[in-house]
């Protein structure tokens, strides 16, 4: 599929499997026939549980990941334990499902979130006088004014390239039921090549 890119959104596009056909003889037939079917039977629980190909396009997590990059998306991690503040994850975009757009998570189910221009500040039973998060990734700032808080099953999520990207900010929560799952492996391009591609250490780890 190609991925499709709209006023500097950020899309990630489910990638189509793409096998060529080989000529089927009358003595492979029934070879073929069972290459296949062990074929689908590894194949998709593969692809359906623990993991999917998606290429990412658009700016809006820029400079975390470019337009073209080919990432690989892990969805087994969040049936173990809970996504944390700092993943980035890829998620069905709530206004249209049938897009998945990727971000980073902000806010937490519960916490309260607030935006002040580029500052961001959270507000939770940990830190109820405030964690200013240090967020040295974000290279292009912004100008907000923004305060909510989150229900039990709510995320807050934003894009690295904060005056480009339609998140949170524009269009409300993430609920938890559209997570896809977590960006895992950068494959292309190959000078690009990284585990946990989105992953920075100015988080706090709840």
């Amino acid at each position: 599929m190609e991925a499709m890119e709209n006023d500097n959104e950020e899309y990630v596009v489910l990638e189509s499997s793409g096998v060529t056909k080989p000529g089927i003889k009358k003595s492979g037939f029934w070879d073929l026939v069972k290459f296949a079917a062990i074929a689908l039977l590894v194949v998709i629980p593969i692809r359906t549980f623990v993991a999917q190909p998606f290429i990412v396009s658009g700016s809006s997590m820029v400079p975390t990941f470019q337009n073209g990059q080919y990432l690989i998306v892990d969805e087994l991690t969040y049936h173990l334990h809970q996504p944390k503040r700092g993943d980035v994850i890829v998620f069905k975009y709530p206004n249209d499902k049938t897009k998945y757009f990727i971000k980073r998570i902000i806010g937490l189910p519960g916490d309260t979130v607030s935006i002040y221009g580029s500052k961001v500040t959270i507000k939770n039973g940990e830190y109820p006088d405030g964690l200013v998060l240090d967020e040295t990734y974000v290279k292009n700032k912004s100008d907000n004014k923004v305060e909510i808080t989150l229900k039990p099953d709510e995320y807050y999520v934003m894009g690295d390239n904060r005056s480009a990207s339609s998140d949170s900010r524009v269009w409300g929560t993430l609920p938890k039921d559209l997570i896809i799952g977590r960006a895992y492996l950068r494959l292309f391009p190959l000078n690009a090549i990284t585990v946990l591609p989105g992953e920075h250490n100015d988080y706090a780890t709840n």
